[in-house]
């Protein structure tokens, strides 16, 4: 492995959430893409919606099923490799969809590969990233680092939608290869495994502060199962599993996925209706950000209890207005401040029960709910629309979900005990 570039000590831990944020970024316009490429596929291939839609939820589904297994690789195998890796096979994969011809091709390329691939550079990273290279301002580095995904949407989808503006899909396969390739020098070179390889300390550490988490030192799918089968046994890792299934299901599975053919059913064109995930990009890029800041502050539980409630309303509400400009940009700005807020105090409640050691693959575990609730609502609203015409119950269900989840956590009572682990 090659040593990274010589920089100054205390510039690292900058540095390296830089290029975790490219990271992140880049795998999350990977995974918006499919839903850019859904009506030019049915075009081009004669494929129907819940076939496509199918292959977009397996990718999301295994792109949180290997979270807790690539947290397991960060903490033995090594984060820069990990990284390496996932960058690697994102950019093989979907090249090779370029020569697909068969529904079964796309859902190896851009469902299995590419979502083993992008879920080695997923959320988890993040929390690893943040629990080896801070010892303070985790919220904030951790709602900065959540934020990239809705930067990734804000920077691929208008490009993605404008590239298949004739009907092609090609151009979007080329664009997220190509991406995903151009950011693996830079983690070689300029992220090192741990501060003291470049001769620093965690940002904010001093002699007061706690030690990192010791590291395991084999690579073991075992690591990430002992951390299961510790959290599984208390009732915190449930109800953080079952929440982060409702923010999947009313997130990327649904929105992420179906807006832009959901706009496209209200005669909206593909290149505004990326506009308007845009927007919800941004304003989640402000929202997430806020929400880090909030989570170092304020009582996440509550602040959880919120976001959800917000969300079931907003989108309750989407499929009963005019879709009209004013009215989507209303939308887009208030469900964009809550697109994924729900990272930040979700991160800091497992952490908060279960130590800086197993949260990361608790974590990773956790984010599995997550994407099982995003793939449930790619294809389930594939299948709602395939037959019945409309994507309206889909959103329904979801905004209903969202409610149900704020009260639940009002209801549990919950306040991030720690659960105890052995030493």
């Amino acid at each position: 492995m090659m040593r990274p570039v010589r920089l100054s000590g205390r510039s690292f831990p900058y540095i390296v959430v830089g290029v975790t944020f490219f990271a992140l970024l880049i795998s999350a316009g990977l995974r918006s893409a499919p839903g850019v490429m859904m009506v030019p596929l049915e075009m081009h291939f004669g494929w129907d919606r819940a076939t496509i839609s199918f292959s977009a939820a397996v990718g999301i589904f295994l792109y949180g099923l290997v979270g807790p297994f690539a947290a397991a690789l960060m903490m033995s195998f090594g984060i820069k490799r990990t990284m390496l890796a996932g960058l690697a096979i994102m950019s093989v994969s979907t090249l090779a969809s370029l020569w697909m011809t068969e529904p079964w091709h796309y859902v190896l390329t851009w469902g299995v590969l590419s979502g083993v691939g992008s879920g080695a550079v997923a959320s988890v990273l993040g929390a690893a990233v943040v629990n080896r290279w801070f010892a303070t301002r985790q919220g904030l580095v951790m709602g900065m680092l959540s934020a990239s995904t809705a930067t990734g949407a804000l920077i691929f989808l208008p490009l993605l939608a404008w590239l298949s503006r004739s009907g092609a899909w090609q151009p979007v396969t080329i664009a997220v290869a190509v991406a995903s390739a151009a950011l693996i020098p830079f983690v070689l070179f300029f992220v090192p495994e741990r501060p003291e390889d470049v001769g620093t300390r965690r940002f904010g550490e001093t002699a007061e502060s706690a030690p990192p988490a010791p590291m395991k030192q084999a690579a073991t799918p075992m690591l990430a199962f002992d951390a299961l089968f510790r959290a599984a046994r208390t009732p915190v890792f449930w109800l953080l599993f079952g929440t982060f299934f409702v923010c999947g299901l009313t997130t990327n599975g649904l929105v992420g996925t179906h807006m832009i053919a959901f706009c496209g059913d209200h005669g909206i064109a593909p290149v505004a209706a990326a506009g308007l995930l845009s927007m919800i990009g941004l304003f989640d890029l402000f929202g997430t950000t806020a929400s880090g800041w909030l989570t170092d502050r304020y009582d996440p539980r509550k602040l959880l209890c919120v976001y959800y409630g917000l969300r079931g309303l907003s989108l309750l509400a989407l499929p009963f207005i005019d879709f009209g400009a004013v009215s989507l940009t209303i939308f887009a700005i208030f469900y964009g401040l809550d697109w994924i807020a729900t990272v930040p105090p979700t991160v800091k409640l497992t952490n908060m029960s279960f130590g800086e050691r197993d949260a990361p693959i608790v974590f990773g575990w956790i984010l599995v709910g997550h994407q099982i609730g995003a793939a449930t609502a790619a294809f389930g609203a594939g299948v709602i629309r395939e037959q019945t015409g409309s994507y309206l119950p889909a959103f329904l269900i979801s905004g209903g979900f969202a409610v149900a989840a704020s009260v639940l956590i009002v209801a549990t009572g919950f306040a991030g005990r720690r659960v105890a682990t052995p030493a």
